[in-house]
């Protein structure tokens, strides 16, 4: 096939011709090349295509683990795995009286969801802690919020009465979001506008929530329409006795904290208020609606815990998760979240409160004393702290030694003389 060249302005006729005529040329010997191939040689060419397909296919995946091995969340997860696998070990098996087959006491589907059920409370609300810590500030009210909208759900749906389930299930989750939004928006409105550390507000705010609900519950238990515990405990078709309900909610909470804090502006304007307030002030942030809004995302996931943990055990009262702020803080600091701000992840959040849970586990199955637990979390914290403020003094260092070695400016070196 004939190549056409252009004649542009100002280029000679036969130029042009001799040009045409040179690239037939070469597309009738490129022709004729193709042709004279022998049939074999065609094969290893496209052999030798499918290896370099294979082998950028490697490449790609030897990436991708760096990467991976090289995430916050890489070195948490090893301890997780390693941990697993150590308990189940230690945890022995048992004969199900139903099958007849060995069930490893640790390692069976059952206790790893009871795991997840149990985990799904702290790190929902953890992601919303570690929203807060990242922001630089702290919240100690997430156990009173929740405590406080399961009972003022538990009381609106006992007196409206019996409903359609599906309206059942939509007044109560609305219930707890409502007063969940009110008390973020107060802890917020507080800390903002009182101009008092965030610890103070939220720790004040933690007794107050907390006597709210024991004065309107009259300490009472109180019990939910069962169309929210059917919605809690569906199986999903994994067997009659397992409900993973709690496990999907915590992911769900998981990839949409984490897709807000790495996906979109907002989210990239938590951590730069964190890291630093001033400079993200002179840059024009909203810095104060920012912090009153992380109070707010925060009481938000207490709110959908409290429904989610009120619906699945049947019940609300005024001392649900007493001491959940423990856990929850926790949860938020062991994934890496620094307490000066800055840093943290959803995802490392969840693998904090699994972690937590994977603690009292090995304590109930090993059958170890219960006050080890506390122990444990304990130490956990301090040493998670430890390590954060080690690894930032060393960057710092990194930081300062680079910018010593740096090469000085001309102007450094020859400084414009004195004006007299």
């Amino acid at each position: 096939m004939g190549v056409r060249v252009q004649v542009g302005v100002g280029v000679d006729s036969a130029l042009a011709l001799e040009l045409d005529s040179h690239f037939n040329s070469l597309s009738d010997s490129n022709s004729d090349l193709l042709s004279r191939t022998h049939p074999s040689d065609l094969h290893s060419l496209s052999h030798c295509h499918s290896d370099c397909s294979i082998l950028v296919v490697v490449s790609s995946l030897r990436r991708a683990g760096s990467a991976l091995a090289r995430s916050p969340q890489a070195g948490l997860a090893l301890v997780i795995l390693a941990a697993s696998i150590g308990l189940s070990i230690a945890a022995g098996s048992h004969i199900d009286p139903v099958s007849g087959a060995s069930v490893n006491n640790f390692l069976n589907a059952h206790t790893l969801i009871q795991m997840a059920t149990d985990a799904s409370g702290f790190a929902i609300m953890g992601v919303g802690a570690t929203i807060v810590i990242i922001s630089g500030g702290i919240d100690l009210s997430a156990g009173a919020v929740y405590a406080l909208a399961g009972v003022v759900m538990a009381m609106v749906l006992r007196a409206v009465g019996p409903l359609d389930p599906f309206m059942t299930v939509a007044l109560g989750l609305g219930t707890c979001i409502f007063v969940s939004l009110a008390c973020g928006v107060a802890n917020g409105v507080m800390v903002v506008g009182l101009q008092v550390h965030p610890f103070i507000i939220t720790l004040g705010t933690m007794w107050m929530l907390r006597g709210v609900a024991f004065v309107a519950s009259h300490a009472e238990s109180i019990l939910v329409p069962s169309a929210l515990t059917h919605v809690a405990k569906a199986t999903l078709g994994l067997g009659a006795t397992l409900s993973p309900v709690p496990l999907v909610a915590m992911l769900a909470v998981t990839l949409a904290g984490s897709i807000y804090l790495t996906r979109t502006v907002m989210g990239r304007h938590v951590f730069a208020v964190g890291g630093n307030p001033e400079a993200s002030r002179f840059a024009g942030l909203p810095v104060q609606r920012i912090r009153l809004g992380v109070f707010v995302l925060s009481s938000l996931t207490a709110g959908a815990a409290a429904f989610l943990g009120a619906s699945f055990y049947g019940s609300a009262t005024s001392s649900d998760a007493n001491g959940y702020e423990l856990y929850v803080i926790a949860s938020a600091v062991v994934g890496g979240a620094s307490l000066t701000g800055g840093k943290g992840s959803a995802v490392s959040a969840t693998l904090g409160a699994l972690l937590i849970v994977l603690i009292r586990q090995a304590i109930r199955t090993l059958h170890l004393d219960q006050n080890y637990e506390w122990i444990i979390i304990g130490g956990a914290m301090i040493i998670a702290v430890v390590l954060d403020q080690g690894g930032t003094k060393l960057v710092a260092r990194r930081v300062a030694a680079a910018a010593g070695r740096r090469p000085s400016l001309p102007s450094e070196q020859n400084p414009a003389p004195e004006s007299r």
